[in-house]
Protein backbone atom coordinates (compact mmCIF):
# COMPACT_ATOMS: atom_id res chain seq x y z
CA UNK A 1 0.00 0.00 0.00
CA UNK A 2 1.49 3.38 -0.89
CA UNK A 3 1.74 6.65 1.42
CA UNK A 4 -1.69 7.95 -1.11
CA UNK A 5 -3.54 4.94 -0.56
CA UNK A 6 -2.71 4.77 3.53
CA UNK A 7 -3.37 8.24 3.91
CA UNK A 8 -6.75 7.97 2.17
CA UNK A 9 -7.40 4.85 4.50
CA UNK A 10 -6.73 6.64 7.08
CA UNK A 11 -8.86 9.47 6.12
CA UNK A 12 -11.81 7.39 5.70
CA UNK A 13 -11.49 5.81 9.18
CA UNK A 14 -11.31 9.69 11.06
CA UNK A 15 -14.37 10.93 9.29
CA UNK A 16 -16.69 7.44 10.01
CA UNK A 17 -15.09 7.88 13.68
CA UNK A 18 -16.19 11.44 13.76
CA UNK A 19 -19.73 10.37 12.55
CA UNK A 20 -20.62 7.61 14.92
CA UNK A 21 -18.72 9.52 17.67
CA UNK A 22 -21.24 10.48 20.60
CA UNK A 23 -22.89 13.65 20.63
CA UNK A 24 -23.52 15.35 23.82
CA UNK A 25 -26.90 17.05 22.90
CA UNK A 26 -29.95 15.46 24.13
CA UNK A 27 -32.86 14.53 21.91
CA UNK A 28 -36.53 15.58 22.23
CA UNK A 29 -39.12 13.55 20.14
CA UNK A 30 -41.73 14.88 18.55
CA UNK A 31 -45.32 12.17 18.44
CA UNK A 32 -48.44 13.05 17.61
CA UNK A 33 -51.14 10.15 17.90
CA UNK A 34 -50.68 6.72 18.79
CA UNK A 35 -53.06 4.58 16.98
CA UNK A 36 -53.97 2.73 13.86
CA UNK A 37 -55.30 5.54 11.83
CA UNK A 38 -53.37 5.70 8.49
CA UNK A 39 -52.08 8.74 8.85
CA UNK A 40 -48.68 10.88 8.96
CA UNK A 41 -48.61 11.48 12.44
CA UNK A 42 -49.92 8.61 14.03
CA UNK A 43 -47.92 5.78 15.03
CA UNK A 44 -49.21 2.38 15.89
CA UNK A 45 -49.40 1.13 19.51
CA UNK A 46 -46.60 -2.30 17.96
CA UNK A 47 -44.73 0.36 16.57
CA UNK A 48 -44.86 2.50 19.29
CA UNK A 49 -43.87 0.06 21.82
CA UNK A 50 -40.82 -1.44 18.82
CA UNK A 51 -39.51 2.33 19.66
CA UNK A 52 -39.54 2.12 23.35
CA UNK A 53 -38.25 -0.80 23.94
CA UNK A 54 -35.42 0.13 21.40
CA UNK A 55 -35.08 3.10 23.46
CA UNK A 56 -34.21 1.06 27.26
CA UNK A 57 -32.53 -1.91 25.45
CA UNK A 58 -30.20 0.69 24.25
CA UNK A 59 -29.82 2.64 27.57
CA UNK A 60 -31.27 5.83 26.85
CA UNK A 61 -33.33 7.09 29.93
CA UNK A 62 -36.47 9.35 29.66
CA UNK A 63 -36.16 12.70 31.38
CA UNK A 64 -38.38 15.66 31.26
CA UNK A 65 -38.09 19.29 29.88
CA UNK A 66 -37.57 19.88 33.62
CA UNK A 67 -34.65 17.58 34.44
CA UNK A 68 -33.29 19.02 31.20
CA UNK A 69 -33.37 22.74 32.36
CA UNK A 70 -31.94 21.97 35.72
CA UNK A 71 -28.90 20.34 34.53
CA UNK A 72 -28.23 23.31 32.57
CA UNK A 73 -29.06 25.85 35.69
CA UNK A 74 -26.31 23.52 37.21
CA UNK A 75 -29.27 22.41 39.69
CA UNK A 76 -29.11 18.53 38.64
CA UNK A 77 -27.03 16.02 36.48
CA UNK A 78 -28.34 14.15 33.81
CA UNK A 79 -28.36 10.30 33.34
CA UNK A 80 -26.50 8.64 30.88
CA UNK A 81 -28.04 8.82 27.27
CA UNK A 82 -30.97 11.24 28.13
CA UNK A 83 -34.01 11.78 25.95
CA UNK A 84 -37.12 13.80 25.97
CA UNK A 85 -40.22 12.55 25.03
CA UNK A 86 -43.07 14.96 23.47
CA UNK A 87 -46.76 14.63 22.43
CA UNK A 88 -48.43 17.22 20.60
CA UNK A 89 -51.89 18.95 20.60
CA UNK A 90 -53.15 16.15 23.24
CA UNK A 91 -54.57 13.10 21.62
CA UNK A 92 -56.74 10.74 23.90
CA UNK A 93 -54.30 7.90 22.80
CA UNK A 94 -51.57 9.41 24.68
CA UNK A 95 -53.22 8.61 27.97
CA UNK A 96 -54.76 5.02 26.84
CA UNK A 97 -52.15 3.43 24.57
CA UNK A 98 -48.93 5.42 25.10
CA UNK A 99 -48.45 5.88 28.71
CA UNK A 100 -49.29 2.08 29.88
CA UNK A 101 -46.37 1.24 26.83
CA UNK A 102 -44.12 4.17 28.26
CA UNK A 103 -44.51 2.55 31.76
CA UNK A 104 -43.58 -0.64 30.82
CA UNK A 105 -39.99 0.13 29.65
CA UNK A 106 -39.69 3.12 32.04
CA UNK A 107 -40.23 5.80 30.09
CA UNK A 108 -42.10 9.25 30.67
CA UNK A 109 -43.11 11.84 28.73
CA UNK A 110 -44.00 15.64 28.32
CA UNK A 111 -47.68 16.10 26.06
CA UNK A 112 -48.76 19.76 24.90
CA UNK A 113 -52.39 20.25 25.22
CA UNK A 114 -54.39 22.59 22.87
CA UNK A 115 -57.51 23.61 26.52
CA UNK A 116 -60.05 24.38 23.60
CA UNK A 117 -59.61 20.61 21.88
CA UNK A 118 -60.02 19.05 25.57
CA UNK A 119 -63.07 16.95 25.48
CA UNK A 120 -63.84 17.00 21.91
CA UNK A 121 -63.42 13.58 20.12
CA UNK A 122 -59.92 11.93 19.67
CA UNK A 123 -59.26 14.48 22.44
CA UNK A 124 -57.53 14.42 26.14
CA UNK A 125 -60.30 15.07 28.66
CA UNK A 126 -59.79 17.23 31.85
CA UNK A 127 -59.55 14.21 33.89
CA UNK A 128 -57.23 12.47 31.86
CA UNK A 129 -55.18 15.71 31.32
CA UNK A 130 -54.95 15.66 35.53
CA UNK A 131 -54.08 11.88 35.27
CA UNK A 132 -51.08 12.29 32.68
CA UNK A 133 -49.66 14.85 34.94
CA UNK A 134 -50.42 12.60 38.57
CA UNK A 135 -48.63 9.69 36.61
CA UNK A 136 -45.20 11.49 35.89
CA UNK A 137 -46.40 13.05 32.52
CA UNK A 138 -45.07 16.74 32.08
CA UNK A 139 -48.34 19.48 30.43
CA UNK A 140 -47.40 22.30 28.65
CA UNK A 141 -48.75 24.38 26.12
CA UNK A 142 -49.92 24.09 22.51
CA UNK A 143 -51.72 27.39 22.55
CA UNK A 144 -55.08 27.70 22.68
CA UNK A 145 -56.80 26.84 19.74
CA UNK A 146 -53.92 25.27 17.59
CA UNK A 147 -53.31 28.30 15.18
CA UNK A 148 -49.79 29.44 13.55
CA UNK A 149 -48.46 31.99 15.61
CA UNK A 150 -46.42 33.54 12.44
CA UNK A 151 -49.44 33.77 10.81
CA UNK A 152 -51.53 36.23 13.91
CA UNK A 153 -50.90 39.53 15.18
CA UNK A 154 -49.01 40.02 18.18
CA UNK A 155 -52.26 40.32 20.66
CA UNK A 156 -53.51 37.74 19.18
CA UNK A 157 -49.89 35.63 19.98
CA UNK A 158 -50.61 36.75 23.39
CA UNK A 159 -54.09 35.55 24.06
CA UNK A 160 -53.43 31.97 22.47
CA UNK A 161 -50.14 32.03 24.70
CA UNK A 162 -51.05 33.40 28.43
CA UNK A 163 -54.68 32.04 28.13
CA UNK A 164 -53.45 28.37 27.46
CA UNK A 165 -50.86 28.76 30.49
CA UNK A 166 -53.64 30.01 32.98
CA UNK A 167 -56.70 27.32 32.03
CA UNK A 168 -54.20 24.36 31.94
CA UNK A 169 -53.02 25.72 35.61
CA UNK A 170 -56.36 25.90 36.54
CA UNK A 171 -57.07 22.46 35.83
CA UNK A 172 -53.90 20.74 36.82
CA UNK A 173 -52.57 22.80 39.91
CA UNK A 174 -49.02 23.21 38.49
CA UNK A 175 -47.08 25.89 36.90
CA UNK A 176 -46.73 25.38 32.99
CA UNK A 177 -43.94 26.74 31.88
CA UNK A 178 -42.81 24.79 29.06
CA UNK A 179 -44.55 25.30 25.20
CA UNK A 180 -44.51 23.49 21.77
CA UNK A 181 -45.29 26.15 18.87
CA UNK A 182 -47.77 24.25 15.99
CA UNK A 183 -46.66 23.66 13.19
CA UNK A 184 -43.07 24.48 14.50
CA UNK A 185 -43.73 28.38 13.18
CA UNK A 186 -43.00 30.91 15.48
CA UNK A 187 -41.40 34.65 15.61
CA UNK A 188 -39.36 36.47 17.47
CA UNK A 189 -41.83 38.24 18.97
CA UNK A 190 -43.27 35.13 19.97
CA UNK A 191 -40.38 34.24 22.47
CA UNK A 192 -40.44 37.51 24.08
CA UNK A 193 -44.11 37.16 25.05
CA UNK A 194 -43.20 33.31 25.89
CA UNK A 195 -40.60 35.03 27.95
CA UNK A 196 -43.18 37.47 29.70
CA UNK A 197 -45.76 35.44 30.38
CA UNK A 198 -43.58 33.40 32.50
CA UNK A 199 -42.32 30.41 30.27
CA UNK A 200 -38.71 29.06 30.72
CA UNK A 201 -38.74 27.03 26.81
CA UNK A 202 -40.53 26.15 23.64
CA UNK A 203 -39.86 23.60 21.30
CA UNK A 204 -39.70 24.53 17.52
CA UNK A 205 -39.85 22.24 14.23
CA UNK A 206 -35.95 22.32 14.02
CA UNK A 207 -34.35 19.41 13.44
CA UNK A 208 -31.11 18.20 16.06
CA UNK A 209 -30.38 17.94 19.54
CA UNK A 210 -30.11 20.45 22.01
CA UNK A 211 -27.03 21.52 24.52
CA UNK A 212 -26.68 24.37 26.66
CA UNK A 213 -25.96 26.37 24.38
CA UNK A 214 -29.51 25.78 22.13
CA UNK A 215 -31.81 28.69 22.21
CA UNK A 216 -34.56 27.39 24.85
CA UNK A 217 -37.27 29.20 22.77
CA UNK A 218 -35.70 27.62 19.47
CA UNK A 219 -35.24 24.00 21.46
CA UNK A 220 -34.60 21.19 18.50
CA UNK A 221 -36.69 17.84 18.23
CA UNK A 222 -36.74 14.79 16.43
CA UNK A 223 -39.95 14.07 14.36
CA UNK A 224 -41.60 10.75 14.68
CA UNK A 225 -43.87 10.51 11.96
CA UNK A 226 -45.50 7.18 10.81
CA UNK A 227 -42.73 5.10 9.55
CA UNK A 228 -42.39 3.52 6.08
CA UNK A 229 -39.45 0.97 7.09
CA UNK A 230 -40.05 0.12 10.46
CA UNK A 231 -37.89 0.62 13.30
CA UNK A 232 -34.49 0.78 11.21
CA UNK A 233 -36.39 4.65 10.29
CA UNK A 234 -36.94 5.61 14.28
CA UNK A 235 -32.63 4.88 14.22
CA UNK A 236 -32.27 6.76 11.23
CA UNK A 237 -33.83 10.03 12.48
CA UNK A 238 -32.11 9.64 15.45
CA UNK A 239 -28.44 9.06 13.67
CA UNK A 240 -29.83 12.44 11.19
CA UNK A 241 -30.20 14.66 14.55
CA UNK A 242 -26.82 13.79 15.67
CA UNK A 243 -25.30 14.66 12.48
CA UNK A 244 -27.14 17.99 12.48
CA UNK A 245 -25.73 18.37 15.61
CA UNK A 246 -22.15 17.07 15.07
CA UNK A 247 -22.77 19.71 11.55
CA UNK A 248 -24.18 22.89 13.56
CA UNK A 249 -27.08 22.58 11.76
Amino acid sequence: MNKYMALGALFIVVVFSWIVWPTAGVPILAYHQVSEEDDIYSVTASQFEDQMKYLQENGYHAISLEDLFKSYQGQGNLPEKPVVITFDDGYEDNYLTALPIMEKYGMRATVFVVPSLVGTTEYLSWQQVSALEERHTEIGSHTMSHIALNEISPEEQRHEIEDSKTVLEQHIGKPVVFFAYPYGQFTGTTEQILREAGYQGACSGVAGLNRSSTDVFALKRVNVPHPKYGLWEFRLRLFRAHLYSKLGL
